[in-house]
């Protein structure tokens, strides 16, 4: 049963031509799952699926780079003709809902009820869509912020979300098949608690894995030095996530 994973974006911390942000298509089981929703993705998705064919959708973190286009999302489902079969289910930190409805210049999220349904993650949390099994680990960010543990028929797919180091991306990562990885930074500063990895950090943390592939890489790296650093602190098969891409997992 194969376990896909689309890149939609990776750029950090904001879009640029043909670079959106973070965001990703996870099809597994009879489950097609939107993971991340940054500036861009929206529109990169429809490119790969009908978006009222979506599952649902996952977010790991409310900063904007991970999350705006839930709003191009509720529009589209709203007033632009995209009607949905049902509620879409929406995985995200607990004040996900409140934020939309607040730029929306709504007091709550009730409005929204019959389009997107939203669901709190927490450290742990697990559901299931087909034969797709999600799981949540809380990891270290300057806000709520979660990874994943995506499993289906046998395969897994680690994702650190934004994350500095921490203990629960190695336990993510540990018998993945795939680990898909920030390396954001080019270095820590001296004395404080990082909120990013830098491209050695993903490298360690990748040991439990079989494959690595790099994403959200910052504005002080390139790609390719990104990738080449992880590799070497890795020491097994490293990739880069390019937009349009598929991976089988």
């Amino acid at each position: 049963m194969a376990l896909d994973l689309t890149v939609l974006g990776t750029a950090s911390p904001h879009p640029g031509p043909g670079h959106p942000c973070s965001g990703y298509l996870l099809r597994g089981g009879g489950a097609h799952v939107w993971v991340d929703a940054g500036f861009g993705t929206f529109a990169a998705l429809q490119r790969h699926m009908d978006p009222r064919r979506l599952t649902a959708i996952w977010i790991s973190h409310l900063h904007a780079d991970h999350s705006a286009d839930l709003l191009a999302a509720a529009y589209a489902y709203a007033y632009g003709g995209l009607d949905l079969p049902a509620p879409l289910p929406v995985y995200a930190p607990g004040d996900c809902g409140q934020r939309i409805a607040r730029f929306l210049g709504r007091p709550d999220p009730g409005f929204l009820s019959g389009i997107l349904d939203f669901r709190p993650l927490c450290d742990g949390h697990t559901v299931r869509h087909g034969d797709l099994r999600l799981t949540a680990r809380a990891v270290h960010h300057d806000t709520e912020a979660y990874g994943l543990r995506a499993e289906c028929g046998g395969r897994v797919l680690a994702y650190s979300g934004d994350s500095g180091p921490c203990p629960a991306l190695t336990e993510l990562a540990d018998g993945a098949d795939l680990f898909l990885c920030e390396a954001d930074v080019d270095r820590h500063g001296e004395g404080e608690r990082p909120v990013h990895l830098t491209p050695e950090d993903a490298g360690a943390y990748a040991k439990g894995a079989d494959r690595l592939l790099v994403t959200h890489v910052g504005p002080t790296l390139t790609r390719e030095s990104a990738t080449g650093r992880a590799a070497a602190a890795f020491g097994g098969p490293t990739g880069s996530a390019r937009e349009g891409e598929t991976v089988t997992v």
